[in-house]
């Protein structure tokens, strides 16, 4: 059961996440590829594109020398700097390794152009590091993944359409997203945390987000500083 509650999590996640995203995306829905080309094009989204390119390196590192996820991955019994390392290594192998990668590219650059550039570092960081610390602490002591980092980076736009977004529907679907969240939470799965710090972390930026709601299809005015 509790692996079945588990799959049902990452489906709901999925499927509200998805519609968030290209809401957010400002693209059309149509191939991929297409949202790809938008959500990348110029301006550069820099820390995305900074993501990514650490993600990418230390992901080719840890396949060419894979005693690198046990020198960096959380340890209770290691330097407290691993839980902030836990998050360059995927420590569950080759499919993990992908599929943080490939969500990371889609992620990324759409929570910079919604929330921008140093708020989507600030959350990545924040909820990553604090999901890795409580699974350090007894719930994985083991291990590491930047998906609960990108769990936090859903968990804030999530936070801000549902509260500054203007489609009813889809603000009814992301209410999706947090109760996942709790879920996790209780069955002490730390992706429960990412998306659950990520959504707190969503709320005051929704609160100083300007009057105006973003259009369909069009991405929100980011905050004011």
């Amino acid at each position: 059961m509790h692996g079945v509650l588990l799959y049902i999590c990452a489906a709901v996640v999925v499927a509200a996440g998805s519609q968030v995203l290209i809401a957010y995306s400002g693209a059309e829905p149509g191939p991929p590829w297409l949202i790809l080309r938008k959500i990348w094009s110029r301006p550069l989204p820099w820390v995305a594109a900074g993501l990514v390119a650490l993600l990418t390196v230390m992901g080719v590192a840890q396949v060419v020398h894979p005693a690198l996820i046990g020198d960096l991955e959380r340890d209770p019994h290691g330097g407290w700097w691993r839980v902030l390392t836990a998050l360059l290594v995927q420590s569950s192998g080759g499919i993990q390794l992908v599929f943080n990668w490939a969500a990371l590219v889609v992620v990324a650059p759409i929570a910079e152009r919604a929330i921008g550039p140093a708020v989507t570092l600030a959350v990545f960081l924040i909820a990553g590091v604090i999901a890795q610390v409580v699974s350090a602490a007894g719930w994985s002591r083991h291990g590491g993944g930047d998906s609960v980092a990108i769990c936090g980076l859903v968990g804030a736009l999530a936070a801000l359409y549902l509260l500054r977004g203007p489609r009813p529907g889809l603000r009814r679907l992301t209410l999706l997203i947090p109760a996942a969240a709790v879920l996790l939470l209780l069955l002490a799965n730390n992706h429960g945390v990412g998306l659950a710090v990520g959504c707190l972390l969503g709320l005051p930026l929704a609160v100083t987000a300007g009057r105006d709601r973003p259009r369909r299809g069009t991405a929100p005015s980011r905050p004011t500083p």
